[in-house]
């Protein structure tokens, strides 16, 4: 049981030797692949040396649509982005208003090296669950990600497109998609980051 249990523990760093009795200090041809594959996937690459280039403080302008055609509410707020785990993964802390009401979020924003995807998630001060997403970005940083989270209201798991693109150096703008009351896509909200 207690080998067992050390294995589990240990397979993000090499694979568990076979049960049987093998030589003392030294790994096998399975076991040294294993580590090598698990350090391919926990080094930093170019995609985390892209995401390190959008740490930085900025104001945000958010806007949101309720209905298709309807003219948006708009809110302000900043964000702060700094980067975690020596270079793996972007944290981002929101504080703005939404609908006359303070609102907090904090997102992670990361590479797979494993599936070759970005990833993010998002939590905030407007409900208790996770949104999660998943997606590629193209060479000039335009990215496109499936989200879904659970909905409050139906309890169902609900979808939703973001595209996210840098207009310039400074300026990022963040669009979320979903189905509108007639069932069509709709776009829901724009944020558009302007570092400081």
């Amino acid at each position: 049981m207690r080998r067992t249990t050390a294995c589990l523990l240990l397979a993000t760093a090499l694979a568990c030797p076979p049960l049987a009795a093998q030589e003392p200090g030294k790994a096998s041809s399975e076991q040294l692949a294993a580590m090598q594959a698990y350090q391919r996937a926990a080094t930093p690459g170019p995609a985390h040396a892209g995401l390190a280039m959008t740490v930085g403080d900025y104001t945000v302008s958010i806007k949101s649509w309720s209905t298709p055609g309807a003219e948006p509410t708009v809110d302000t707020g900043t964000a702060t982005r700094r980067m975690l785990l020596d270079g793996r993964v972007v944290a981002e802390e929101l504080r703005a208003s939404m609908g006359g009401q303070a609102f907090n979020g904090f997102g992670l924003t990361g590479f797979d090296n494993v599936s070759g995807k970005y990833w993010s998630t998002w939590n905030d001060s407007m409900g208790t669950g996770l949104t999660v997403a998943e997606g590629a970005c193209d060479a000039a940083a335009r990215c496109t990600m499936q989200a879904h989270w659970n909905d409050p209201v139906t309890r169902q798991r609900t979808e939703a497109r973001l595209a996210i693109r840098w207009e310039s150096p400074s300026v990022e703008v963040f669009e979320m998609y979903a189905a509108g009351p007639d069932g069509k896509e709709m776009k829901m909200m724009e944020m558009t980051y302007t570092r400081k």
